[in-house]
């Protein structure tokens, strides 16, 4: 019997995107100094564009302290919206300047999977300088992510620096098993090393059921968010293992949804979990809202008053098309 309509759109938003994203100094850096470099179109004129803001102190930095910041730590985060291509030049600026100084961190991706790691090692053995070779071996054009030509800019930088590129996300095979079967599609010590076995606070888990709601435009049927948050929890775990077992002396760099980089329960905090004394930052790239005129405005419902993220990096909005479109159209196969 084939899965619901629904069911099937939302285990493909889960694979392909499933990092639901929440909707000072003197010195600080003029975000008129950046119009010029701007791709997305939307909100260029709004006052946040270009600030980055220092959640913990709840101020305003400019780039250097930014950068001062995250060299003296081993785990950093970059969290993104998958298809606005001002926070891939954003992270390919942030991962050049901190291998600027001969740094050579690991450079996972959220976007690749531990399945496809050999693939990537035959890549850069056969054309280290060449970040194409590695989009062609894994079919990149094929994977559903948005296109190369948007994260390129980071591997980029990762080949021209000789970083080891690692896949850091569950393999989507064992993605669909745990939304179809359940914690027994892992083997219960690959269950109880990504701490699975442990039950979410009870706040955390009606959040992010209620995330995953919002993110199928209520479409969801209430029995698939469980598993969804499920699989939610195994990629952060996932991704937090990769790093945490194959990082190398000058630590890691994560590129990843800005879901997964929340502090309170993302790859951070599963960081945290398992090795309290490695040193972590989280740096999200948000994009700007018209009704939204300050940092706070961005905390997630959840979260209120509070950014999830040590860092934020505020940007224009990319144009997209309206997510829910598709399922309005279902209800209301008239309505144009």
């Amino acid at each position: 019997m084939s899965a619901p309509t629904s069911l099937r759109v939302g285990l493909a938003f889960l694979l392909v995107c499933g990092c639901a994203t929440p909707s000072s100094s003197s010195r600080a850096t003029p975000p008129e100094a950046r119009t010029a470099e701007w791709r997305s179109p939307l909100h260029r004129d709004h006052p946040l564009v270009g600030r980055i803001w220092d959640a913990r102190r709840n101020r305003q930095v400019d780039e250097p302290t930014l950068l001062a910041e995250l060299s003296r730590v081993r785990f950093v985060l970059l969290g993104e919206r998958h298809d606005n291509p001002d926070h891939h030049r954003l992270q390919a600026e942030l991962v050049r300047g901190l291998t600027a100084s001969g740094r050579e961190p690991v450079l996972a991706f959220e976007m690749l999977d531990t399945e496809q790691q050999a693939a990537v090692d035959e890549a850069l053995a056969r054309a280290p300088g060449d970040p194409d070779a590695i989009a062609q071996a894994v079919a990149w054009e094929k994977s559903g992510w948005p296109d190369w030509s948007l994260y390129r800019p980071i591997f980029a930088v990762g080949t021209e620096r000789g970083l080891p590129i690692l896949g850091a996300n569950l393999p989507r095979r064992q993605v669909r098993e745990l939304v179809t079967r359940g914690p027994e599609a892992l083997a219960p010590e690959t269950r109880a090393r990504l701490g699975l076995d442990t039950p979410l606070p009870e706040a955390v888990d009606r959040a992010m059921r209620a995330e995953m709601h919002e993110s199928h435009c209520g479409h969801l049927p209430e029995s698939m968010l469980a598993p969804m948050v499920l699989a939610q929890r195994a990629r952060d775990a996932q991704m937090a293992d990769r790093l945490l077992s194959t990082s190398a002396e000058d630590g890691a760099i994560l590129i990843t949804g800005a879901g997964h980089a929340r502090t309170d329960r993302g790859v951070p905090a599963d960081l945290v979990r398992r090795a309290p004394e490695q040193p972590v930052l989280a740096v999200a790239f948000l994009e700007v809202s018209p009704e939204a005129r300050e940092p706070s405005d961005y905390a997630p419902t959840d979260s209120p008053g509070k950014l999830p993220y040590d860092y934020v990096w505020f940007t224009p909005a990319a144009e997209r098309e309206d997510p829910c479109a598709a399922f309005r159209s279902r209800e209301n196969p008239t309505r144009k």
